[in-house]
């Protein structure tokens, strides 16, 4: 793409420069000032309630509507036609009921840029592919869009109440726990894309997650298999604190909840860029399609492209989960191991095998690159010692870099093979023994366990009292208790990245 590579971990130009460090999986959001604090108790006290009874009602009453509308309809009656007749007018209720909510969440007035395509010709541009998706508040797009049909994840016609609005709008779901679900998604798209019936326009998110809107990352090529026409909407939220970013390192929904509806005034723009016609090589190829789309959007929203995708989001998801240190890096961290040659020669596991981590805890990140075997001043060198210092020392702990690495070595294999390494990595006597402060340091870093957890699992796994337990020890109780299940099981691989 115009001579320049993009990665996970940031953008690079031609000469392997890096331009900026990126993870666009992290949020950081805090009241930091006494101001902030104050005025955000006030209006939770005195805002925060009525913005909830008004908009509980509204979408109760929308969900009441919206029920009577799907009544007698069953989901292969939406898959199969669209609607029509009394039931296509009633969505004109609903949406002015679902307008309203916007408004009463503080979204006064979403601001429009560019022209949005005709709806009465939407065959021209069936398809709207809306990007970044950031937001549970990027539904304020989808009222704004007239309702167009979702392209969403199955589990949202189970939630509550919202499920049904969602239902409403005749939309594709992704199973995507169902290895026929791809294949089934792209044909229902490419079906409704060129049908001659009066479908709704669908919206795609193409990322496929939510990120915090610093680049897009890497489209998704589902919503782009039929070939037609698109049309690229950006959406941004450009307000003095970010309190709508939803991420996986970050607020959970709950709290971005609580302090977007306790601001007087949110923001949100729209902008509607020019239909995008595929070239005949586009057409062919879905993939440089997504990308070439991506490019037009990034360009817009003067943001670079860097090639993340779901499966990064599960890796790093898996590792928050265990407690792997760096996890909200931990793609970063396989991105720079293997421009460095580490995912090839897998040095790391020899490092483990030789307990050289019991000899040197504590080095340097010239040390660090010493004994990894790469160039000291190189960039990623560099940067790959900066995720493991620790801020109090300026030192990096050694174990916790090699566990992280063979976290993403074995990330496919049975989570007892990584124990079975971590035992290595924090027996620092080198007997294959662990006493329980060890294990409490093992079990808050591969198995998730808090502090109290993980001294209440060393007691009743050490039955004789000895004080100490070995891996082969720990591994015989865990197999006896149902809670440690997961350590046995065998992750399958994830689909290979689109290119």
């Amino acid at each position: 793409m115009n001579g320049k590579m993009h990665s996970e971990t940031g953008a690079f130009s031609s000469d392997g420069m890096r331009a900026e460090i990126l993870n666009p999986f992290v949020h950081k959001l805090e009241l930091s000032n006494t101001y902030d604090k104050i005025k955000t108790a006030i209006f939770t006290v005195i805002l925060l309630p009525f913005r909830v009874i008004v908009i509980c009602y509204l979408i109760v009453t929308a969900w009441f509507l919206a029920c009577i509308g799907l009544y007698g309809l069953s989901e292969e009656d939406l898959r199969r036609k669209p609607m029509a007749g009394w039931r296509s007018k009633l969505r004109f209720s609903i949406l002015s009921l679902m307008r309203l909510v916007v408004v009463i969440a503080g979204f006064h007035r979403v601001k429009i840029l560019g022209a949005k395509h005709a709806p009465s010709d939407h065959r021209e541009a069936p398809v709207v592919v809306m990007a970044p998706h950031s937001s549970f508040f990027d539904a304020i797009a989808i009222v704004c869009l007239g309702a167009p049909s979702v392209v969403a994840k199955a589990d949202t016609a189970r939630l509550p109440f919202i499920g049904q609005l969602i239902n409403y709008t005749q939309p594709v779901y992704v199973w995507r726990d169902d290895p026929n679900s791809r294949a089934n998604t792209i044909k229902e798209i490419i079906q409704r894309a060129t049908s001659k019936e009066d479908w709704p326009q669908i919206l795609i998110f193409p990322e496929g997650t939510c990120t915090n809107r610093s680049c897009l990352i890497t489209f998704k090529s589902g919503g782009f298999y039929p070939g037609v026409p698109v049309q690229p909407v950006t959406i941004r939220y450009p307000n003095a604190r970010d309190t709508v970013t939803w991420t996986w390192e970050g607020p959970g929904a709950l709290k971005l909840l609580w302090l977007t509806l306790t601001q007087v005034h949110s923001s949100c723009e729209i902008e509607f860029l020019p239909v995008y016609y595929p070239s005949e090589e586009e057409r062919r190829d879905p993939k440089l399609y997504a990308r070439n789309v991506r490019d037009v959007m990034a360009k817009a929203l003067g943001v670079p492209v860097l090639d993340y995708t779901y499966d990064d989001c599960r890796l790093i998801a898996k590792a928050k989960q265990l407690g792997i240190p760096s996890a909200p890096s931990v793609r970063e961290v396989a991105e720079l191991r293997a421009q460095l040659g580490l995912e090839r020669s897998q040095i790391e596991l020899h490092l483990i095998s030789q307990g050289v981590a019991r000899r040197a805890r504590w080095l340097g990140a010239e040390e660090l690159a010493r004994r990894l075997g790469v160039a000291r001043a190189g960039a990623e060198a560099q940067r790959l010692a900066q995720l493991f210092i620790q801020p109090s020392s300026g030192l990096i702990y050694f174990p916790d870099y090699l566990l992280c690495a063979a976290f993403l070595i074995t990330q496919h294999a049975p989570l007892t093979q990584l124990l079975s390494y971590a035992f290595k990595l924090y027996d620092s006597t080198g007997t294959g023994r662990v006493n329980a402060a060890t294990f409490e340091e093992i079990a808050g870093r591969c198995l998730g366990l808090c502090q109290e957890d993980a001294h209440n699992t060393f007691g009743q796994a050490d039955q004789d009292e000895k004080g100490w337990l070995t891996y082969d020890e720990f591994i015989a109780f865990a197999q006896k208790k149902s809670f440690f299940s997961f350590l046995f099981a065998c992750e399958s691989a994830p689909k290979p990245k689109s290119q």
